[in-house]
């Protein structure tokens, strides 16, 4: 009986880890952050609590960045701004995702949407203005 509490306690702690942070985490990062406060946590059981957290509709999959995949608690339509510099994955308001578009699906294709992904990629804002303050080095 106490293994599974402990294992309830493990499955909650991911859950709120990946909801209450705006970075769009990977499993790494959540394992790492949690290891202090739960020793006996395993990568495995991270990896097992994403994949039910998927299947159940409580975080999504932002994508792969780095050879990594960013998990999103907001489970609500948005875009997403992904940095190819520092990895970055960022929210944008749901507006950049207009409703008529998945109309128009429905219309031209007879497709019935339920969700939408929309993701843009470049350099973000941080980067651009972290190379616009460097000084070129002189050879």
């Amino acid at each position: 009986m106490m293994k599974r509490q402990n294992f309830s306690k493990k499955r909650e702690a991911i859950l709120r880890t990946i909801c209450e942070t705006e970075i769009h985490p990977s499993a790494e990062w959540i394992y790492h952050k949690l290891k202090p406060e739960y020793p006996d946590l395993s990568l495995g059981t991270v990896y097992r609590n994403i994949t039910k957290f998927k299947d159940n509709g409580d975080i999504v999959c932002v994508g792969v960045v780095n050879g990594q995949e960013r998990l999103d608690g907001n489970v609500m339509p948005h875009a997403h701004f992904i940095c190819r510099k520092c990895g970055s994955v960022l929210d944008l308001p749901k507006d950049f995702i207009p409703e008529e578009n998945e109309n128009k699906v429905k219309e031209m294709f007879g497709h019935e949407v339920e969700t939408c992904a929309l993701m843009f990629y470049g350099i973000c804002f941080t980067c651009v203005k972290n190379s616009q303050s460097m000084p070129e080095l002189s050879k």
